[in-house]
């Protein structure tokens, strides 16, 4: 497997695996992404920032999807418990993370955390956050395992209230 910066032309095959995990979440009923969210102008944007990226098998066939970035998260200003880093510091942050219906179960997030978090070791920053829907116990469940900390409740810009998790990267 390996991580790499989304294209445009990946942009179909994102949107399928994006839909993939809607309907996954439906199934648990789950109330995440059942919005609409995150939709082709949220993943054009991510690509057209080079914070979009694909998972491909040894194939070349796309797997997964995240958004990963280093810029400040303006949800995150508040939160409702504290974070484990000050609040003035840099950290990364993983978003709209999803794998194919066929793939799930085989390691894939895993994968895409461990990735970035190589990348953050590549710089300064020394920190990953991320956030997830109160119902989500599978990525609740992850997160832990990975050594994430639950920090808090934060607030998405449309109101709704999601889990806060931070990792100290070395």
């Amino acid at each position: 497997m390996r991580l790499v910066t989304s294209k445009l032309d990946n942009l179909q095959s994102i949107l399928d695996i994006i839909q993939d995990a809607q309907n996954y979440l439906s199934e648990l009923k789950i109330d995440q992404w059942q919005d609409g969210y995150p939709d082709q102008i949220i993943i054009k944007n991510d690509i057209t920032n080079n914070e979009s990226f694909c998972v491909h098998d040894t194939e070349g066939v796309i797997i997964g999807t995240a958004m990963f970035s280093t810029r400040t998260e303006s949800t995150y200003k508040k939160i409702i418990g504290q974070w484990i880093t000050p609040p003035n510091s840099k950290y990364g942050v993983i978003h709209r993370m999803a794998v194919r219906n066929n793939y799930r179960g085989k390691g894939i997030a895993k994968f895409i955390f461990k990735a970035c978090e190589e990348e953050l070791k590549k710089t300064s920053i020394s920190s990953m956050r991320i956030d997830t829907h109160e119902d989500n116990i599978g990525m609740q469940k992850l997160l832990k395992k990975l050594g994430y900390h639950y920090c808090g409740i934060i607030y998405l810009n449309s109101g709704s209230k999601r889990l806060g998790f931070e990792k100290l990267i070395a």
